[in-house]
């Protein structure tokens, strides 16, 4: 691949975000109604390739349940204010009311409250009485202290989500958590990441991992670049881990892991040119935090926000645009793609004539820069 040269001692790869491409009709079209948008890991079924990330302003136990009723996954973050307080709403509301300069520090305080495995097991108790999928995320520093709560409170789908997750974590202060023991010992499907390169993907896929998740500091809510300097263009990274799946069915004999974006998908648009870049699914936050039956009344964080020594993220004031349903499945009155996103992965799938989502990640991708597209 091309790099470039940014001076006499650093060359660079280009990399591309879901901004940067678009997709390309081809010589079939098909009637939106005959296009599945189904998908599938492990043994669970969902009618629609879309995963809301486990955060407190996204999802809370009745958001899940929610999703889950309309046919996609609702993941709860198990170190949120639902596994800290046994009454995290008016915490919730306060949050949504703080002065911007204050935000972060009362943040970190609310927080600090300690998380309980009585309060992990009765809100995965509830998902599960409503009959939906259950799955729940814990940090990779978490997971040793909780995971067997939450497997013995019935977890269906167990995601460790951190900035970055990597198979071979270094470290003098604590042992770090063995991936591939963990993986092997559960009985339960697990998804893992963040992974931006094709050797971290390469990685946590041998670990035995159902999924991968694609995404770094690409977030709304996110500050990772400005504080860390590390940002991963999604459609690059996408490109990349889809690379690393292909190479490990020939390595495995066959065996497939799904990669899920988680990060930079807030419109029908960016989910269609996830898709097209290797996704299986896409982890939305941002997109169901504008939900005006989301939890977080307008705002928006992610864990990131309230790190007790170096946040790396910010609350963010969103629209509030309509329903969990009508965001899915529409009536829109905009045409941003904000609404429908369900409706506009059909028609895109239909203009293009693919017929499902697998099919789908073969179509023609161009570079095609939005804001030069626009001009």
């Amino acid at each position: 691949m091309t790099e470039i040269e940014i001076g006499r001692g650093k060359r660079a790869r280009r990399a591309y975000s879901l901004d940067d491409i678009a997709i390309v009709p081809s010589r079939r079209t098909r009637h939106p109604e005959d296009v599945s948008v189904g998908w599938q890991i492990d043994a669970f079924h969902f009618d629609m390739p879309i995963v809301a990330a486990p955060m407190d302003s996204v999802m809370s136990p009745a958001t899940a349940i929610a999703l889950g009723k309309l046919g996609g996954l609702g993941v709860l973050d198990l170190e949120g204010l639902w596994t800290r307080y046994e009454n995290p709403e008016p915490y919730l509301q306060e949050i949504s009311e703080l002065d911007g300069d204050a935000a972060t520090a009362r943040m970190q305080e609310i927080y600090s409250e300690t998380i309980k495995p009585e309060l992990i097991a009765s809100r995965l108790q509830e998902i599960r009485d409503a009959g939906v999928t259950v799955a729940a995320a814990l940090s990779p520093q978490r997971t040793q202290e909780h995971w067997r709560t939450v497997v013995d409170s019935g977890v269906e789908l167990f995601i460790i989500r951190g900035t970055t997750v990597s198979a071979e974590h270094v470290s003098s202060v604590k042992e770090p958590l063995n991936l591939k023991r963990f993986i092997y010992e559960l009985d339960v499907p697990v998804i893992v990441g963040g992974a931006a390169t094709y050797t971290a993907a390469l990685h946590l896929m041998r670990t035995g991992a159902a999924g991968v998740l694609v995404g770094f500091g690409g977030g709304a809510a996110h500050t990772t670049r400005a504080t860390l300097g590390i940002h991963a263009p999604m459609a690059t990274a996408l490109a990349d881990v889809a690379a690393a799946r292909r190479d490990y069915m020939d390595e495995s004999g066959g065996r497939y892991v799904h990669v899920i974006a988680d990060g930079g998908v807030s419109t029908s648009g960016d989910l269609v040119k996830a898709i097209a870049c290797g996704a299986d699914a896409a982890m939305i936050g941002a997109g169901f935090a504008r939900a005006t039956d989301a939890p977080g009344n307008g705002w928006h964080w992610g864990s990131e926000a309230h790190h007790a020594t170096l946040p790396r993220g910010q609350r963010v004031n969103v629209e509030q645009i309509g329903t969990l349903e009508q965001i899915l499945f529409g009536p829109s009155q905009r045409a941003d793609g904000s609404l429908n996103l369900l409706g506009g992965l059909r028609k895109a799938m239909a203009t293009t004539g693919y017929s499902d989502i697998k099919e789908l990640q073969r179509v023609e991708v161009v570079v095609s820069p939005y804001k030069v597209a626009l001009q």
